[in-house]
Order: structure tokens, then C-alpha cells, then sequence
């Protein structure tokens, strides 16, 4: 999968690259010049999915990821380009790697960091996502 299979998230021109990240462009603006509230929390919840794929490329096609809660928080103005950073304790992966095989489902959640191109920390958010076997 890549972020062209995802309408919403191309339709508002996340880039893919080493890491998903958005433009300063006037299309995700709000009406103070920063980028918009809802397109951080967009580039940081399409980044979280996508890397619960990397961490377990087995269950392509084979689960249902819900994203069942989110909290974010916006720390400073989004004022250039922005970059998604996802992480994720190993404690939680072997956690759910043990509940998913044996239930087929499971929770998971990570942690998403978005920064501008200068490494200023414009927002954090946690995603919890329920995932289940089809």
C-alpha cells in the first residue's frame, strides 16, 4: 500500500518518501497562514497506519484496522513543511503479536510526532487502533 490508496490523504497532497510529509501550501492553511489543525492530525493518523504495515507486513490483506481512539496535541504553529514520525515501544508489538495469535484481534497503539523541516515539534498525537483478522 502506498499513500496513493488513500483518497483523503492524496487528495490533500501528503508526500511519500523516507517519511510521509505535507507541503506549506495555501490548500492546508487555516485562516492564520499555518497549516490547518485537521491536516496535521491527517498526516499524523495516515502515518500511523502505514507504519503499523510496516511493522507487520504478514497481516496485508489479512486484518481490518480500525483506528478506535486518537489524542493529539498541537504544540507550536505549523509555519513550513511538515514531516511524520511514528514510534512504538517493542514491549507493545510483542504484546500484540501474542493477543492477535491467539484471539485473532487485537489493540495497538503508537505514537506520532509531526516537525517542521527545522525539527520543531508542531504536534504529538497517540493512536490506539483495533485490528481483526478478515
Amino acid at each position: 500500500m502506498t499513500i496513493k490508496d488513500v483518497p483523503f490523504a492524496s487528495f490533500i497532497g501528503i508526500n511519500e518518501g523516507k517519511e510521509l510529509s505535507l507541503d506549506f501550501k495555501e490548500q492546508v492553511q487555516n485562516h492564520v497562514q499555518t497549516i490547518h489543525a485537521s491536516a496535521q492530525f491527517t498526516l499524523a493518523e495516515t502515518k500511523s497506519g502505514l507504519y503499523l504495515l510496516e511493522l507487520f507486513p504478514e497481516l496485508s490483506g489479512k486484518v481490518i484496522p480500525l483506528l478506535r481512539e486518537a489524542k493529539i496535541k498541537y504544540k507550536k504553529p505549523a509555519l513550513q513543511k511538515i514531516i511524520a514520525y511514528a514510534s512504538i515501544e517493542d514491549e507493545a508489538i510483542e504484546k500484540f503479536k501474542m493477543i492477535f495469535e491467539k484471539k485473532g484481534r487485537g489493540s495497538i497503539s503508537l505514537k506520532v510526532q509531526i516537525k517542521d523541516i527545522n525539527d520543531v515539534l508542531c504536534s504529538e498525537g497517540e493512536f490506539s487502533w483495533f485490528i481483526q483478522a478478515l
